[in-house]
């Protein structure tokens, strides 16, 4: 009787690795967009994101934040390494296919890589993020501006 049971918890053991193990893989394979923000809200709670792009393999995501400046977050295994990008910090390629875009980060060039989008419009995007040139505007606010240049010319 002894033996069953101990037969019993070493299978139990075993399968609790097995599981434990695989779902280490696919945190590894496949890492968790949402998982990523929350630890760059704890790395940098006075942050705000407004918008984000990740890439094509999701092993990098690119924020943009409240105060014009952009973060970025890239996915080692079930680590995240998170910075915030002050405007205009980086050099910024793109590629022939305008989905990719060649980074690279003066004050951490162990970052620098080419990042492959969904889209070229993300890319694009995302370039202006990194460099300071995305200055958002709402429906209303283009239909005012509109509205007073529509004034100013008459």
């Amino acid at each position: 009787m002894l033996w069953l049971l101990l037969v019993a918890a070493v299978a139990l053991a075993a399968a609790f690795y097995m599981r434990m193990n695989a779902r280490a893989e696919r945190d590894i394979t496949n890492p968790d967009a949402g998982l990523a923000m929350v630890e760059f809200g704890r790395a940098f709670p006075d942050e705000a994101i407004r918008a984000l792009h990740s890439t094509l393999d999701h092993k990098a995501i690119f924020l943009r934040l409240h105060d014009g400046k952009a973060g970025f977050i890239q996915s080692h295994g079930s680590h995240y390494v998170c910075h915030v990008i002050q405007p205009g910090k980086v050099r910024v390629n793109g590629s022939e296919s305008g989905r990719d875009l060649i980074v690279h980060f003066p004050d951490f060039t162990y970052l620098d890589n080419t990042f492959e989008f969904r889209t070229a419009a993300e890319a694009a995007e995302v370039s202006l993020w990194l460099l300071g040139s995305f200055n958002p505007q709402s429906e209303l606010e283009a239909s005012s501006n509109a509205d007073q240049a529509a004034r100013a010319c008459d």
